[in-house]
């Protein structure tokens, strides 16, 4: 072989070489860029959840505001004068309620028995049977406090927590925030719709309530202590709650609830637990079973709400006049 012919050879090869090189480069380009889009997808995806909460939550507010501004009419607008005896005379009527949620009274110490109640805001359906089940199979009472919804499928399951012994109570009829708060009008008359609804179907009179958000939530433009006003005078009992079971979280696991509830009960005598059994908790259901062997590891006794039961308030309802 000749100088010439190597030569041609060797160009080639280098050819070779730097037409590989570039595919090469060219193929871990498009892989790295397939990875980051890949990746700022799921970034962007969980930023867009956290953000329809966000959102959610504040057109709950602005339906409240636009609400309260539609039904003021020009005569209606009160003088500066009018406005601040207005203010002054909600301030007064306010004054002596006491709020927050631990009281030294049910802290706990070293041993003290844990009672322990296991509460679902409940939005009857799938998920609810199976934590029927799972009740049942432990033999375990809890507390419902549930929605209203007209489906004929859903009745039986109404029926059956008062069928199984468990508690029921009211979780408002609607669940909308910006229906439920725009008034004390409007938060009676969903009341008693709730009320109406659960003894067609179940044949009882529900004396128990929880607020959607709860006592303290900051969503209402109405002071919350109105509402706890127009559950006394109903008598009505409501329950907050103390410990969270952190279900309503868009990511959790078994043993995130688990954790989450007996870490929570360790610094109380009584404890109402929040937990929820919406069509997207199908991880809670899963996670009864295991958590009930560990409250019972605990030495926790499990109750269902009764007339008995400590109140766990934000909002004592004992000082609302």
């Amino acid at each position: 072989m000749n100088t010439e012919t190597q030569n041609a050879l060797e160009q080639q090869r280098e050819r070779r070489k730097r037409v590989n090189r570039i595919k090469n480069g060219i193929i871990i380009t498009i892989s790295l860029w397939m990875i980051l889009s890949l990746l700022a997808i799921i970034i962007l995806s969980v930023s867009v959840v956290k953000l329809n909460k966000r959102v959610r939550a504040l057109e709950g507010k602005k339906a409240l505001m636009e609400q309260q501004v539609s039904t003021e009419s020009v005569e209606e607008i009160p003088t500066e004068k009018q406005e601040n005896a207005a203010v002054m005379e909600k301030d007064d009527l306010y004054a002596n309620v006491i709020r927050g949620i631990d009281t030294p009274e049910n802290m706990a110490k070293e041993g003290d028995k844990h009672y322990v109640y296991l509460t679902f805001d409940c939005e009857v359906g799938e998920n609810t049977q199976k934590i029927l089940d799972v009740l049942e199979e432990y033999q375990v009472k809890a507390t419902f406090f549930v929605s209203g919804d007209t489906n004929e499928e859903l009745i039986p399951i109404y029926q059956r927590i008062v069928e199984d012994g468990h508690t029921l109570g009211m979780h408002s009829y609607s669940n909308q925030y910006s229906m439920l708060y725009t008034s004390t009008d409007a938060f009676y008359n969903d009341y008693k719709q709730i009320s109406d609804f659960l003894y067609e179907t179940c044949g009882i009179r529900s004396e128990y309530y929880r607020f959607p958000g709860g006592s303290g939530n900051e969503i209402s433009n109405v002071d919350m202590a109105e509402f706890v006003h127009i559950l006394n005078e109903e008598q009505i009992t409501f329950y907050d709650w103390n410990v969270s079971a952190g279900d309503a979280a868009f990511d959790y696991s078994v043993d995130d609830i688990v954790s989450n509830v007996t870490k929570g009960i360790a610094n109380y005598k009584t404890s109402v637990v929040l937990l929820h059994d919406g069509a997207d908790k199908s991880t809670t259901a899963e996670a009864l079973g295991p958590l009930i062997e560990a409250l019972g590891d605990m030495g926790a006794e499990v109750l269902p709400i009764d007339e008995n039961t400590d109140v766990i308030q934000y909002i004592k309802a004992d000082s609302v006049e």
